[in-house]
């Protein structure tokens, strides 16, 4: 079943990374694309302010079932992450984790491991804190075959959402 995802990354230090996970798509059958934003349009929202930032986020969210976080050297310091992530939660989408350093990127060189510690992104009905690693799975694109395992991971996000 092809279900529609968010991507949720930093864009400054890892678009090379995130275009070559993204770009699998293109070989695989029955897949819809969720929205993406290009560097000129990302650039146009930052100046705009957090308002706009968030209501592009929110709107893109929307009829979403899972949340891809790729994770590069500095993703889990990320504001706009960290939102995304607390977002997706709420609206209760499957979630998932890809570290992408094994990746190259547009120098050929490949980075530095990031961390899946994202902060507090949720309570628990005991109104105690959730955290992404606790509860979310991850995923190393190169060393778990990602080009292979992708669908099945979004997959199993999904179903572990109950989406």
């Amino acid at each position: 079943m092809a279900r529609r995802v968010f991507f949720s990354f930093h864009y400054e230090n890892d678009i090379w990374r995130v275009n070559q996970v993204r770009n699998t798509w293109v070989t695989k059958e029955d897949i819809e694309e969720a929205g993406y934003i290009d560097a000129a349009d990302f650039e146009k929202l930052k100046k705009q302010g957090d308002e706009a930032i968030e209501r592009w986020i929110n709107k893109q969210l929307e009829g979403t079932s899972v949340t891809v976080v790729l994770i590069g050297a500095e993703t889990s310091g990320r504001k706009w992450v960290r939102h995304e992530i607390t977002e997706s939660h709420k609206r209760g989408n499957g979630i998932l984790g890809i570290y992408i350093h094994n990746l190259k990127d547009n120098s050929g060189i490949k980075g530095k491991k990031g961390s899946n510690q994202f902060g507090e992104i949720g309570k628990d009905e005991n109104d105690k804190p959730i955290y992404f690693w606790q509860i979310y799975e991850t995923y190393d694109w190169i060393n778990d075959n990602g080009y292979d395992n992708f669908s099945d991971w979004i997959e199993k996000a999904a179903e572990d959402a109950g989406r």
